[in-house]
């Protein structure tokens, strides 16, 4: 690999915009741009295949800044190869409305393949990428058609490595022998405390080799360009092993705070930011300045990869005319678009059908419509048999040495590793074509937030297969049984709770979650029997909450969610047989779609003039919204036996009725019963 003055000054330009990039914005993170200018142009100048004409061509190496603070680069990298990012752009950094904002968002900045910020869930995303990748080159790939063989190249660091979400991550990716899997390791021995004496002096090195991991060590990240190059090259050869390469790089390089945590977080001073231009050939007088040679350099990769992308379309052409039917199918999948009449599938049920969990619902709609939709990834975090996520034809995504499955299967083992399993499934989706799901306990999503976050954030089509969702998991305890989870879950913008009550609600919960393309949803679902009820419907589910049971001049409403719904129905029963109170039941599976919709359609089901009470097997916070009063719990769980459980926390149809009674008794005694819907009308 040969390197020219060219690259040298391309570097250089690449450390003095970043350096005017952060000082302009008065915010930022100049110091990683600036240590790891040399590793990211010799990887994009001569190593990555994309095309800045079509940002979404389907086999382009994919990148993923998993430090994302040091997104700086990745703006002048996307500015400089002919991406729609413009130097007003640069301009505009960390600033109201842009599209450069303080960490790479996917969803604002073209060319951005994942949103990344939180250390170390840019490297579980690209974990999920190359898987990704392999599964889509299993699937689709023929003799002489390679459709999928893009790379996953990310760059991380130090902050990232000390994540447990990366560390889950890479175990996987070493088991999983992701060959097309290379991580730049930016190693520059600072973090914001300090040199990493303090804090992190493990043989990472060692680390990565345990996971199964290749590893390479680069001595001069700052200026051994050919040594760069030729460390990337072994790692494309290895084909059995994700690869990292260590590279030594010095913060800040070419500050005269170079190599402290002094240039981490905080723009260079204005003398600082001359004597680098100055010492690198650069006019200290001017500003945001590239050269045209530099400009030149990167349009000539780009316009590489733009030949390259031709090149393939032209071959999926040729592949369309020898396999119509996978081209048509890969089409549609990554067209976004789902088969015609696939959600005819969905089992739909009567009262007169038994009784019987969510959980194992969930498991008759996936047995259902998963060879339906091939696109469907699904895995759970070491709990198959609890979730019962397996469907009865699924194969197991592992390599093919390992004579347990192959790429081209659809089922993942995610081992214990909630937080990595959630971010894989967030890259998972980034790469296209594929919906991913998950599952573990309920409780247990609460050690993927991080992750499940970004889902939202990102607008990323991932499902979350909950299931234990409650006391109802009984004899396992407070550890396990989630109360405060929900209103977490709820409280998270786009993030979609769905609660499902029976089995049409199940059904409903996953059309909505598949049709969904651009939210994530989370299924919670029971361990314990639930019947099925009557008025329940897999179409009104979608409305996030309906009246299930009306009647006229009603004197309360009873809300229930999941398992406390056919409670309501209980104790409805009793308040009309012993005291003679009419209740209307209301299911409302998800009180995030409920929010989406008509103030119309709300009213309808919150009706004015009688009290509504709510009832739940988990925390009251946040019901005050729907419900004058609330039933639930504002402790935690305990362990014993699911029905001894509800009786103790009350939550059993007698004293639920008794509760009502006064509720009821205390408001017509008032005279006046709050409006809800105008309470929170938007």
């Amino acid at each position: 690999m040969t390197f020219t003055n060219e690259d040298t000054q391309a570097i250089n330009a690449i450390r003095v915009l970043a350096a005017d990039t952060v000082f302009k914005s008065n915010s930022g993170h100049p110091g990683a741009p600036m240590g790891l200018a040399a590793v990211a142009h010799t990887l994009f100048s001569r190593y990555m295949n994309f095309n800045p004409k079509n940002p979404a061509w389907a086999n382009r190496d994919r990148f993923v800044l998993s430090n994302g603070h040091a997104c700086a680069l990745q703006y002048i990298l996307l500015h400089l190869m002919g991406y729609p990012t413009t130097m007003d752009d640069l301009k505009s950094f960390r600033q109201l409305n842009s599209k450069t904002p303080g960490h790479p968002e996917s969803h604002m900045t073209a060319g951005i393949e994942v949103t990344t910020g939180p250390l170390g869930q840019g490297f579980a995303n690209a974990v999920g990428l190359a898987i990704g990748e392999a599964h889509m080159g299993a699937t689709f790939n023929k003799p002489g058609f390679e459709l999928f063989n893009n790379y996953t190249f990310m760059i991380t660091g130090d902050g990232c490595l000390q994540e447990g979400v990366a560390s889950e991550a890479a175990s996987l990716a070493g088991h999983l022998q992701l060959g097309k899997l290379i991580a730049l390791y930016d190693d520059n021995h600072i973090t914001i405390d300090g040199d990493t004496e303090v804090s992190f002096t493990e043989d990472v090195v060692k680390r990565f080799e345990s996971y199964g991991w290749h590893v390479l060590v680069v001595k001069d990240g700052n200026n051994d360009l050919a040594g760069i190059a030729q460390a990337i090259e072994e790692a494309k050869k290895v084909t059995d092993k994700p690869s990292l390469i260590k590279i030594f790089t010095t913060i800040g390089y070419g500050s005269l705070m170079a190599g402290t945590e002094k240039v981490h977080g905080s723009p260079l001073k204005a003398d600082d930011i001359a004597q680098l231009k100055k010492n690198t050939g650069f006019n200290p007088e001017e500003s945001f300045v590239v050269p045209q040679s530099t400009y030149d350099l990167y349009h000539a990769k780009a316009a590489k990869g733009t030949a390259l992308n031709q090149e393939w379309d032209a071959l999926l052409e040729k592949y369309s005319a020898q396999y119509p039917e996978l081209a048509s199918e890969l089409k549609r999948r990554l067209n976004n678009e789902l088969p015609e009449d696939w959600a005819k599938a969905l089992p739909r049920f009567t009262p007169a059908d038994k009784p019987t969990a969510t959980r194992k619902l969930s498991e008759s709609v996936l047995n259902k419509v998963a060879d339906l939709l091939p696109e469907l990834m699904i895995g759970s975090a070491d709990l198959t048999g609890s979730n019962l996520t397996r469907w009865k034809t699924a194969v197991d995504f592992q390599p093919e040495s390992s004579k347990i499955g192959n790429y081209a299967g659809r089922y993942l083992r995610y081992g214990v590793r909630e937080h990595g399993m959630s971010a894989i499934m967030n890259g998972l989706d980034a790469y296209g074509g594929i919906i991913p799901a998950g599952a573990t306990f309920l409780n247990f999503i609460s050690y993927a937030s991080g992750a499940v976050r970004l889902s939202a954030l990102s607008g990323h089509r991932v499902i979350y297969i909950m299931t234990h969702d409650s006391i109802g998991l009984g004899e396992d305890g407070p550890t396990h049984q989630p109360i405060e989870t929900m209103a977490m879950i709820r409280a998270t913008p786009t993030l979609v709770d769905l609660r499902p009550a029976d089995g049409n609600e199940t059904s409903g919960a996953y059309l909505f979650a598949i049709e969904a393309k651009h939210r994530p949803s989370v299924l919670a679902l029971t361990r314990q029997d639930l019947p099925q009820l009557e008025g329940s419907s897999v179409e009104k589910t979608l409305h996030g909450g309906y009246v299930l049971q009306e009647y006229e001049n009603a004197d309360v409403t009873l809300i229930g969610t999941g398992s406390e719904v056919s409670l309501c129905v209980d104790a409805a029963k009793l308040l009309k047989d012993q005291h003679n109170i009419t209740a209307r039941i209301v299911s409302m599976p998800s009180t995030t779609l409920f929010d989406e919709q008509s103030h119309e359609y709300r009213a309808t089901v919150l009706k004015d003039g009688i009290p509504a009470v709510s009832v739940e097997a988990m925390t009251t916070f946040g019901w005050d919204r729907y419900a004058h009063e609330s039933i639930g719990i504002d402790t935690f769980g305990a362990s014993g036996p699911y029905k001894e459980v509800y009786k103790h926390f009350g939550l059993v149809p007698d004293v639920v009725a008794a509760k009502v009674l006064k509720i009821v008794e205390f408001y017509k005694n008032e005279g006046h019963v709050p409006s809800l819907v105008r309470k929170y009308f938007h």
